[in-house]
């Protein structure tokens, strides 16, 4: 198994039959614990109990039909992943990385539930900064993480056990937890991509908190199409969760202003070879397509140091106080909470409102631009350098990820670079709340282009298609509303983002339609029909309508059968319309019958 890497190889490698579900118990007893990633490895009877649910399903099935049937049904079928040790997984212990703190969780956490659900079985708890307060995973009595490319340096916290048994291919993927930055600082220090979702967009009920109106559940994996896969089986509304929310169906489902923002302050704290890194970064996005500019980062600053320097501190006090004392906790923990005494209740009402505002600045500064990007972390240490010197250290891990959850924004945090010291640089894309797809699209184009191994494995980035979700509409496009024709801004005007140029199936025929200002085809399903060309574009769904109600007769919106045989909605045509239409199928698509009128 240890060529297996990413969801796609686990899941043809059972489908292909080269491994078994049992196979999984002899697989956990031969990973070892030497980088201190693992608190609690799945044994076999906590194996066996979540092997059994699933071979239930399989008893009886034989036939390829029958299997392709459970593999939909089940589309994380018998793929390990691990948990981060401060999210409850039933009938493992959970102790946030304190002894004191230690129960048998009786319940799985909301994601987790999903995610067994779908197949996925979980194999092991990860350790994390005590609390997961800390950004450089070090913090826990249970070791300090090492990083997987060079052991004396830190893997980054707070979610570190979780990024290096990814990063070192253990598991496709694994949760973390991101309240000021654990979900993606250690994704840069491990190479690997940490997508911290939009507050509420996955349950948190099962999760031991830190800061309760901060947290949120991430996901750490080798790929961003496999973060978001994993993404669409945990997202959704929990109404046992006070703080969940419902996705909007209004959002970009991509970018289109073709801008995206960097710090006009940088810090890198005197690591060259991280700032080095940060310009390869600019002049990546820059061959993507995108204006870069700089902005004033003065704003991001001074709500990024709120987090461990004003009254927000209180929250991690009554997260960890309603646990253990203070005596139980690590000393640099004990140490951190203990800053709220000097707050009063009059002080959290100011900070409140001074987040607010400090929020609102960010989101207009941020308006014009599809994203922020960012070093993931400024620099990275030596583990004995933090444990010299704790909290300075880990204060500069969170220079560009502290003010992230505080103003209620999306992140996805990419591999960048190998730096010549041989440890990996990250980059982080900062958007609006709810941007989560057009976050991961771009993340896409980010991987291929910059063609790195995979965490520690020997295998390059491969898209296993289009970033998509429940939230949007496909819709095919076949004449005026074409890129570049008269009515296509009723498209980007919606947040509509071209997915892809391609044809219908070989069942369709074209028709040039009379007195239409401006001029526009009809399209007809026929079986002695041929290939039209079209683009099909994303549509986010509370605005679908809005397009739909500009379609005048004798157009509708139908269904279109393309080309790889899958349908999307689609500009379809009365048939009575047809009856003194010119049929112009010759010409293959709309464009090319329009030149031909040019000359």
């Amino acid at each position: 198994m240890q060529d297996l890497w990413t969801l796609t190889d686990w899941q043809q490698a059972y489908q292909q039959q080269r491994i078994q579900l049992s196979d999984l118990l002899a697989y956990v007893d031969s990973l070892n614990n030497d980088d201190h990633a693992w608190i609690e490895r799945a044994d076999h009877a906590q194996l066996q109990q979540q092997i059994d649910q699933l071979q239930a399903h399989c008893t009886n099935l034989h036939t390829e039909l029958q299997m392709a049937e459970l593999y939909a049904k089940f589309p994380l079928f018998g793929i390990p992943f691990a948990v981060k040790d401060n999210i409850d997984v039933a009938g493992f212990h959970t102790t946030a990385a304190c002894e004191a703190a230690k129960y048998l969780a009786s319940d799985d956490a909301t994601v987790v539930q999903k995610l067994k659900q779908a197949g996925a079985i979980v194999i092991g708890k990860t350790n994390l900064d005590q609390f997961a307060t800390g950004l450089v995973g070090v913090r826990s009595p249970y070791g300090a993480v090492k990083n997987s490319f060079n052991a004396d340096y830190i893997s980054g916290g707070s979610s570190s056990g979780s990024s290096v048994v990814v990063a070192k291919c253990m598991v496709p993927f694994a949760l973390g937890t991101d309240t000021a930055g654990s979900g993606r600082v250690p994704a840069g220090h491990n190479n690997i991509v940490g997508l911290k979702p939009t507050k509420g967009w996955f349950s948190s009920t099962g999760l031991v908190p830190a800061c309760r109106l901060l947290d949120v559940i991430s996901i750490f994996a080798l790929t961003v199409d496999d973060a978001w896969q994993v993404a669409g089986i945990m997202q959704g509304k929990d109404a046992s969760d006070d703080y969940s929310r419902t996705h909007p169906e209004n959002v970009p489902v991509g970018f289109s202003k073709g801008k995206i923002a960097v710090p006009q302050q940088l810090e890198f704290y005197g690591d060259e070879q991280s700032a080095q890194a940060f310009q390869l970064a600019i002049e990546k996005v820059k061959t993507l397509g995108y204006e870069v500019e700089a902005i004033d980062f003065t704003i991001f600053n001074d709500l990024a140091s709120a987090l461990y320097n004003d009254a927000w501190v209180a929250e991690r006090t009554v997260a960890v106080e309603r646990m253990v004392t203070r005596q139980d906790c690590h000393p640099v923990i004990a140490s951190i909470i203990s800053q709220a005494d000097g707050f009063s209740a009059t002080d959290v009402m100011q900070a409140e409102y001074r987040r607010a505002h400090l929020q609102n600045l960010i989101q207009q500064a941020l308006a014009p631009f599809d994203a922020l990007m960012v070093p993931t972390a400024p620099t990275i240490y030596r583990i004995d350098e933090v444990e010299a010197d704790p909290l300075t250290k880990n204060s500069h891990m969170g220079a560009y990820t502290n003010f992230v959850n505080l103003a209620d924004l999306s992140a996805l945090a990419l591999p960048n670079v190998m730096r010549e010291d041989g440890l990996p640089s990250g980059m982080t894309l900062i958007s609006q709340a709810w941007h989560d797809q057009a976050l991961a699209r771009f993340g896409q184009a980010w991987q291929a282009l910059s063609n790195l191994p995979l965490g520690r494995s020997a295998q390059t980035y491969q898209s296993t298609g289009a970033i998509e979700s429940t939230h949007s509409v496909r819709l095919a496009v076949v004449g005026a509303h074409l890129s570049g024709m008269p009515l296509n801004f009723q498209l980007t005007t919606r947040q509509g983002v071209l997915l892809q140029k391609t044809t219908t199936s070989a069942n369709y025929q074209l028709y040039a339609l009379k007195n239409t200002t401006p001029p526009k085809p009809g399209l007809q399903y026929h079986p002695e029909g041929r290939s039209i060309e079209v683009e099909v574009w994303e549509i986010p769904k509370a605005l679908f309508g809005a397009i739909v109600a500009e379609v005048p007769a004798p157009l509708g919106i139908g269904n279109v059968q393309l080309a790889d045989g899958s349908w999307v909605k689609g500009f379809i045509c009365e048939g009575y319309a047809l009856e003194d239409a010119i049929n112009i199928s010759e010409f293959g698509g709309w464009r090319k019958y329009i030149a031909s009128l040019n000359g």
